[in-house]
């Protein structure tokens, strides 16, 4: 049967040459575990267990990396959408500071895992968050204090508005944090890589192969259109798709859209003069805007989230008008690709990780920060599909609420929430 997919028009997707498709699943298989969802939390989850000598099924309903994980901002950032804080305030101090060296973790298991399995995404080091007006500056100041007191993480250095200026050609931030331990990568080279190194470790991987239904029991059976897999353990790894296999799951998490606009080739010299040390950058609003050089000298410019989860006319235009507010002198630069996707927000920010049977897990909620939260909640969770669920039923703990006004009317009531988050960006 051929296949068809519509893929991205981002610039990821064209500046990539993608492998032929896996088959579609077809007739009925047994695994020790089958993992739902072909993003980097699902690659991850897949090659960690087969890497254990599992027997792995991993289905994708559409290609490797058609979701949030290819289309991503690429950023690497160690930490969590939600505050420390919140996370001290439910779990206590020693185990919020282990959910940190979590996430550090996540960071070695990039590096490692792109040397160790050839991978090129374009890797490079170095990411900072900028602050507009001086609440924020000040921000940066207690948070860099905070990761340097409580939790020994000593990667980050605070610039004022001369040294960021030096770095950056605008003069939109009186202040920066950079993070020498964080980074970007091309996100859609990266989750091609794990996948195609999940294959090697034998995972059968299975992609227009979107899951309809799960029977629960002490095997699991799922099923798509075209056959079934029957596996004693499942993982669902499918950040906002969820919501046809598992509504407990989709009233927890809110997919949000983002947007992202690469520009035409800047050329080595004016890219460099943009940028000039190549690192990510991210401005610490409520509504963001991120931003980073490509390997072939574009500018990539995201931010301008919809919480509507609707694309509003002009998404391009509008994205490039936001660019245009901190690099003025690229007015007379075209916009080649423009794309979205849907980030996984909880209400708190925290991650979403837990089990709904004793042998049915799940990974969602990332809020934003999945390039390596997902990479590391894969480790974690195939070791407590192992029989070690240490680290895992920490993540277990957080309290989630599920958004208010039901499915219906949850999302206007989050629109409206979020302008009071809006016009705090506004103030002084």
């Amino acid at each position: 049967m051929n296949q068809v997919f519509t893929l991205v028009p981002s610039w990821y997707e064209a500046s990539v040459t993608r492998p032929a498709p896996s088959p579609a699943l077809a007739g009925d298989l047994e695994a020790d575990v089958c993992v739902v969802g072909g993003g980097i939390a699902g690659c991850s989850t897949a090659l960690h267990l087969a890497e254990r000598g599992y027997r792995v099924v991993l289905l994708e309903g559409d290609r490797v990396g058609h979701g949030g994980s290819g289309r991503s901002g690429g950023q690497l950032i160690p930490g969590y959408a939600s505050a420390q804080s919140k996370l001290i305030a439910q779990l206590g101090r020693a185990d919020a500071r282990r959910l940190w060296d979590f996430t550090l973790e996540g960071v070695d298991l990039m590096r490692d895992w792109i040397a160790r399995h050839r991978i090129d995404c374009d890797l490079v080091w170095g990411q900072m968050h900028c602050a507009i007006k001086p609440r924020q500056r000040q921000e940066l100041q207690g948070w860099q204090r905070e990761l340097a007191n409580d939790y020994g993480y000593q990667s980050t250095r605070f610039m004022e508005r001369a040294e960021v200026e030096g770095l950056l050609a605008t003069r939109r931030y009186c202040a920066g944090l950079y993070d020498s331990n964080a980074g970007h990568c091309h996100p859609l080279k990266y989750v091609l890589g794990l996948a195609a190194a999940a294959q090697r470790a034998g995972v059968r991987l299975y992609e227009g192969s979107r899951v309809t239904s799960i029977r629960r029991g002490p095997v699991v059976t799922l099923t798509t259109s075209t056959g079934s897999v029957r596996a004693k353990q499942v993982a669902l790894c499918c950040n906002t798709g969820h919501g046809e296999i598992a509504p407990e799951l989709a009233r927890k998490v809110m997919g949000v859209a983002t947007y992202i606009v690469a520009t035409r080739p800047l050329g080595a010299e004016r890219a460099t003069a943009v940028i000039r040390n190549d690192m990510a950058v991210s401005d610490i609003n409520w509504v963001l805007d991120y931003f980073r050089r490509s390997s072939d000298h574009r500018l990539l410019f995201g931010g301008r989230v919809s919480y509507s989860g609707i694309d509003p006319m002009g998404t391009a235009r509008a994205t490039r008008q936001r660019m245009l507010r901190v690099f003025p002198q690229l007015a007379d630069v075209e916009i080649e690709y423009a794309w979205g996707g849907l980030v996984d927000i909880t209400m708190n920010r925290a991650p979403h990780f837990g089990r709904l049977d004793p042998n049915l897990y799940f990974l969602q909620g990332f809020s934003g920060h999945g390039m390596v939260l997902t990479g590391i909640a894969g480790r974690i969770l195939a070791a407590a599909m192992a029989g070690q669920a240490e680290r895992f039923d920490i993540y277990t703990r957080i309290r989630h609420h599920d958004f208010p006004g039901g499915m219906a009317l949850r999302r206007p009531a989050l629109i409206l929430a979020m302008l009071w988050f809006r016009m705090r960006d506004l103030l002084p």
